[in-house]
């Protein structure tokens, strides 16, 4: 099992020097990121496996990529809910954000509650978490009752207004993800989107057309329909 200077070390050496270049675009400067691809990220946890102590080191490194792999070999079981809400307050990025989500928060039992929680919250990347989790339950959570999603609509179209980038992309993420898990759903998720594309705000309409647009196309009807 690999030890905390050995995985900085690892992460040292697969640095690329165009990523880091690439990423300060976003904000991130070379002191906060490694420039080391997911999938050398996923490699490396496979080779560290399960692993509470070195995600807690990891996760105060403060780098990019010390951040996200320590939310892969977390134990989802071991998770507080303290440690998740102290987590979500220090996103700064929409990657960390999202690969937070989806390889460790939305496996918690707090997965439900925090996704209605942040979905109220003002900071721009804790509401899209709340969003992102909406995402992702509906693709991951297969034994779930289709109430659970009916209660994120009225959230969701209460959210459509939000004109910041990263909050209106993840809400209509949410709404589309819905919308494709089952025909119930689909249809619930149109029906929702018509409201929301009557709102007097752009944000709205473009996330209400854009799920339209998909929820009622051919290839998700069909996949929906089982043909």
């Amino acid at each position: 099992m690999m030890e905390y200077e050995k995985v900085i070390k690892k992460l040292k050496s697969l640095s690329n020097p165009e990523a880091i270049i690439g990423m300060a675009r976003y904000g991130i400067t070379p002191e906060n990121t490694c420039g080391v691809s997911i999938p050398n990220l996923r490699k490396t946890a496979k080779e560290i496996g399960i692993n509470h102590k070195l995600a807690q080191q990891l996760w105060t490194t403060n780098i990019c990529e010390t951040r996200i792999l320590a939310s892969i070999i977390e134990d989802p079981e071991m998770v507080t809910e303290e440690q998740i809400e102290g987590w979500v307050k220090e996103f700064d990025y929409w990657e960390i954000c999202d690969q937070c989500c989806m390889n460790l928060f939305e496996k918690t039992e707090f997965a439900y509650k925090k996704a209605v929680e942040w979905s109220s919250r003002e900071e721009e990347f804790v509401k899209r978490a709340g969003f992102v989790l909406m995402a992702r339950l509906a693709v991951s959570d297969k034994k779930a009752d289709d109430n659970k999603f009916e209660k994120f609509l009225p959230i969701i179209k209460r959210e459509a207004t939000d004109h910041r980038n990263y909050v209106k992309k993840a809400v209509n993420w949410a709404l589309r993800q819905m919308g494709k898990r089952n025909l119930n759903l689909n249809r619930k998720a149109i029906n929702a989107a018509k409201e929301i594309q009557e709102m007097d705000s752009k944000s709205a309409k473009w996330i209400a057309s854009d799920a339209i647009r998909e929820l009622t196309s051919e290839a998700v009807q069909k996949k929906l329909l089982g043909l």
